[in-house]
């Protein structure tokens, strides 16, 4: 579905690449997490896929076409929640009779049961709404315009503890079988429920390219005493005694994913 290949990108006045002959490829029905230090390239990224970007060499494709020649029918299955965004001062009925002629598969009634979780009513002016209010209208917004391909960026950023619960719940019930949704952020623990696929990414290259169900059939996952680390691949210590990665046993149960723990581990070099 999205295929990467080859690209080398540097912005306009910066000596170095951000990226250099770097592949990837996406496939449909996924929720990829996109994770990475500061100034690995995430955003960058994402404006590459989504062809608000272009490529200095290779190519970016969605479904076999180039991005970058960002054609309407193609533009019109993607959609990017930046990490930083304006909205006009207009009420959000004017937005919306505006932009959903862009997407052919846009529903109203999405957007309206969005809203209703993130307890935001569509009678609202956008230019009356807080930080954390426009994202959320945002985020409605996109998933109603029921583009196959969805790109966020820092979505969490500048949500409170009950909406990111709810922006959990929003996503969960708005993924369908033919959409693949790409979530770039560093807040970990608000997304890792969500996710199918684990992307980490380094300076130029991937360090990790692996599906959840890859991770956690391979790993374990657990709180462990100080006394019995013999096989631990990778330690933490907590306040439960210390985080641990081990390699899962033939005969023992599937633990849930620690994200931030995995994602200290590889950058560590550990797995």
């Amino acid at each position: 579905m999205i295929d990467v290949s080859n690209i080398s990108f540097k912005y306009s006045g910066q000596k170095d690449l951000v990226f250099d002959n770097f592949s990837l490829r996406l496939e449909a029905n996924n929720i990829y997490g996109l994770l990475g230090k500061n100034g690995t390239g995430k955003s960058t990224l994402l404006y590459l896929i989504s062809g608000l970007l272009r490529p200095g060499r290779g190519r970016v494709r969605f479904d076999g076409v180039d991005t970058s020649k960002r054609r309407p029918d193609v533009l019109s299955e993607i959609f990017i929640v930046p990490e930083e965004f304006d909205l006009p001062m207009m009420p959000l009925e004017q937005y919306v009779r505006i932009n959903e002629p862009f997407y052919p598969r846009f529903s109203r009634e999405v957007l309206e049961n969005c809203l209703k979780d993130f307890e935001l009513s569509t009678d609202i002016k956008l230019n009356a709404l807080s930080m954390g209010q426009k994202k959320k209208v945002f985020m409605a917004f996109a998933l109603a315009t029921n583009t196959n391909l969805l790109l966020m960026d820092e979505p969490t950023n500048g949500l409170d503890i009950p909406s990111k619960s709810q922006f959990r719940k929003v996503i969960a019930q708005n993924m369908s079988e033919d959409r693949t949704l790409i979530i770039s952020t560093h807040q970990v623990h608000d997304v890792e429920s969500l996710l199918d696929h684990i992307l980490i990414l380094s300076q130029q290259r991937l360090l990790l390219d692996a599906s959840v169900a890859e991770i956690t059939d391979k790993y374990v996952f657990e709180y462990r005493p100080t006394d019995d680390m013999q096989d631990a691949l990778y330690a933490e210590p907590s306040l439960q005694g210390n985080a641990v990665i081990a390699p899962r046993k033939t005969d023992s149960q599937e633990t849930q994913l620690n994200l931030e723990l995995l994602f200290n581990a590889v950058n560590e070099g550990r797995i």
